[in-house]
């Protein structure tokens, strides 16, 4: 039987501080200014994994 692999499209915190290679405190500091979305679930607070994208994107449209 094959394994199904399922891809995430919210990351934790956690997930996004080592996907970003960020500290938590930088992780939440670039949600307070806005600069990374994320969603608030119940007491959790997720990170689409589209907004990482965004993010890192936003530093090749700087540089140009």
């Amino acid at each position: 039987m094959k394994e199904r692999v399922i891809v995430p499209v919210l990351y934790s915190v956690d997930e996004a501080c080592e996907a970003l290679r960020l500290s938590r405190s930088a992780i939440y500091e670039l949600i307070r200014s806005g600069r990374l979305r994320s969603i608030k679930e119940g007491r959790r607070r997720l990170v689409p994994v589209a907004a990482l994208q965004e993010y890192v994107a936003a530093f090749d449209e700087d540089a140009a």
